[in-house]
Protein backbone atom coordinates (compact mmCIF):
# COMPACT_ATOMS: atom_id res chain seq x y z
CA UNK A 1 0.00 0.00 0.00
CA UNK A 2 1.24 3.48 -0.87
CA UNK A 3 1.82 5.70 2.20
CA UNK A 4 -0.37 8.84 2.24
CA UNK A 5 0.78 12.32 1.26
CA UNK A 6 -0.57 15.43 2.94
CA UNK A 7 -0.03 18.00 0.18
CA UNK A 8 2.47 19.93 -1.89
CA UNK A 9 5.23 21.44 0.22
CA UNK A 10 7.36 23.21 -2.40
CA UNK A 11 7.05 24.24 -6.01
CA UNK A 12 10.12 25.37 -7.95
CA UNK A 13 10.69 27.73 -10.84
CA UNK A 14 13.99 28.73 -12.40
CA UNK A 15 15.24 32.22 -13.23
CA UNK A 16 18.61 33.59 -14.27
CA UNK A 17 17.83 37.05 -12.83
CA UNK A 18 17.00 36.51 -9.16
CA UNK A 19 16.75 40.25 -8.47
CA UNK A 20 13.96 40.60 -11.05
CA UNK A 21 12.30 37.43 -9.74
CA UNK A 22 12.36 38.67 -6.15
CA UNK A 23 11.03 42.11 -7.11
CA UNK A 24 8.16 40.54 -9.09
CA UNK A 25 7.15 37.88 -6.59
CA UNK A 26 7.36 40.13 -3.52
CA UNK A 27 6.38 43.48 -5.06
CA UNK A 28 3.63 42.53 -7.50
CA UNK A 29 2.41 39.13 -6.32
CA UNK A 30 2.90 39.95 -2.63
CA UNK A 31 4.68 36.82 -1.44
CA UNK A 32 6.84 37.01 1.68
CA UNK A 33 10.58 36.45 1.33
CA UNK A 34 11.87 33.62 3.51
CA UNK A 35 15.53 33.57 2.47
CA UNK A 36 17.77 34.70 -0.35
CA UNK A 37 21.18 33.36 -1.27
CA UNK A 38 22.65 35.72 -3.89
CA UNK A 39 23.24 34.02 -7.21
CA UNK A 40 21.60 30.77 -6.05
CA UNK A 41 17.99 31.09 -4.89
CA UNK A 42 15.06 33.06 -3.51
CA UNK A 43 12.55 31.23 -1.31
CA UNK A 44 9.07 32.72 -0.81
CA UNK A 45 6.11 31.87 1.40
CA UNK A 46 2.79 31.57 -0.42
CA UNK A 47 -0.59 32.55 1.02
CA UNK A 48 0.78 33.13 4.51
CA UNK A 49 0.84 29.37 5.05
CA UNK A 50 3.96 28.35 6.97
CA UNK A 51 4.60 25.25 4.91
CA UNK A 52 3.72 26.25 1.35
CA UNK A 53 6.78 27.59 -0.40
CA UNK A 54 7.73 28.79 -3.87
CA UNK A 55 11.42 28.16 -4.59
CA UNK A 56 13.08 30.16 -7.34
CA UNK A 57 16.50 28.86 -8.29
CA UNK A 58 19.20 30.08 -10.63
CA UNK A 59 19.72 26.86 -12.65
CA UNK A 60 23.40 27.63 -13.26
CA UNK A 61 24.02 27.39 -9.51
CA UNK A 62 21.78 24.43 -8.71
CA UNK A 63 22.68 22.10 -11.57
CA UNK A 64 26.15 21.62 -10.06
CA UNK A 65 26.57 18.70 -7.62
CA UNK A 66 27.11 19.62 -3.98
CA UNK A 67 30.60 19.66 -2.55
CA UNK A 68 31.58 16.37 -0.82
CA UNK A 69 31.53 18.08 2.59
CA UNK A 70 28.31 20.05 2.00
CA UNK A 71 26.20 20.54 5.12
CA UNK A 72 23.05 20.14 3.00
CA UNK A 73 23.89 17.74 0.16
CA UNK A 74 20.87 18.52 -2.04
CA UNK A 75 21.22 16.66 -5.35
CA UNK A 76 21.77 18.80 -8.45
CA UNK A 77 18.66 20.04 -10.24
CA UNK A 78 17.67 22.72 -12.65
CA UNK A 79 15.53 23.42 -15.64
CA UNK A 80 15.89 25.60 -18.69
CA UNK A 81 12.96 27.25 -20.39
CA UNK A 82 9.61 28.28 -19.00
CA UNK A 83 8.00 26.35 -16.17
CA UNK A 84 4.51 26.67 -14.75
CA UNK A 85 2.96 27.22 -11.35
CA UNK A 86 -0.68 27.85 -10.46
CA UNK A 87 -1.63 29.85 -7.38
CA UNK A 88 -5.08 29.50 -5.85
CA UNK A 89 -7.26 32.56 -5.28
CA UNK A 90 -10.92 32.94 -4.45
CA UNK A 91 -13.14 33.15 -7.51
CA UNK A 92 -14.44 36.51 -6.26
CA UNK A 93 -10.89 37.99 -6.37
CA UNK A 94 -9.94 37.13 -9.95
CA UNK A 95 -11.22 40.42 -11.42
CA UNK A 96 -9.20 42.30 -8.80
CA UNK A 97 -6.14 40.17 -9.56
CA UNK A 98 -6.43 40.87 -13.28
CA UNK A 99 -6.78 44.62 -12.67
CA UNK A 100 -3.83 44.59 -10.22
CA UNK A 101 -1.59 42.77 -12.69
CA UNK A 102 -2.51 45.11 -15.55
CA UNK A 103 -1.93 48.21 -13.36
CA UNK A 104 1.56 46.83 -12.71
CA UNK A 105 2.33 46.34 -16.39
CA UNK A 106 1.87 42.57 -16.41
CA UNK A 107 0.36 41.39 -19.69
CA UNK A 108 -2.50 38.92 -19.37
CA UNK A 109 -1.81 35.95 -21.64
CA UNK A 110 -5.17 34.20 -21.16
CA UNK A 111 -8.30 34.63 -19.06
CA UNK A 112 -10.95 31.98 -19.51
CA UNK A 113 -13.42 29.61 -17.91
CA UNK A 114 -12.85 25.88 -17.82
CA UNK A 115 -15.64 23.48 -18.87
CA UNK A 116 -16.82 23.35 -15.24
CA UNK A 117 -17.26 27.16 -15.24
CA UNK A 118 -14.21 27.91 -13.05
CA UNK A 119 -11.76 30.61 -14.12
CA UNK A 120 -7.99 30.93 -14.64
CA UNK A 121 -5.87 34.00 -15.41
CA UNK A 122 -2.48 33.37 -17.04
CA UNK A 123 0.55 35.66 -17.33
CA UNK A 124 4.36 35.44 -17.32
CA UNK A 125 6.90 36.27 -14.65
CA UNK A 126 10.13 38.12 -15.62
CA UNK A 127 11.86 34.78 -16.37
CA UNK A 128 9.12 33.78 -18.81
CA UNK A 129 7.51 31.18 -16.55
CA UNK A 130 3.79 30.62 -17.11
CA UNK A 131 1.94 31.73 -14.00
CA UNK A 132 -1.71 30.98 -13.37
CA UNK A 133 -3.97 32.41 -10.71
CA UNK A 134 -7.05 30.24 -10.52
CA UNK A 135 -10.16 29.37 -8.61
CA UNK A 136 -9.09 26.15 -6.87
CA UNK A 137 -12.45 24.65 -7.80
CA UNK A 138 -11.10 24.10 -11.34
CA UNK A 139 -10.24 20.63 -10.03
CA UNK A 140 -13.68 19.89 -8.53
Amino acid sequence: MTPPLIGTLESALYADDLDAAEAFWTGIIGLDLIVRVPGRHVFLRTAGAPNQVLLIFNPTATERPPEPDARLPVPPHGARGPGHVALAAGAETLDAWRAHLERNGVAIEADFRWPNGRRSVYFRDPAGNSIEIADPAIWD
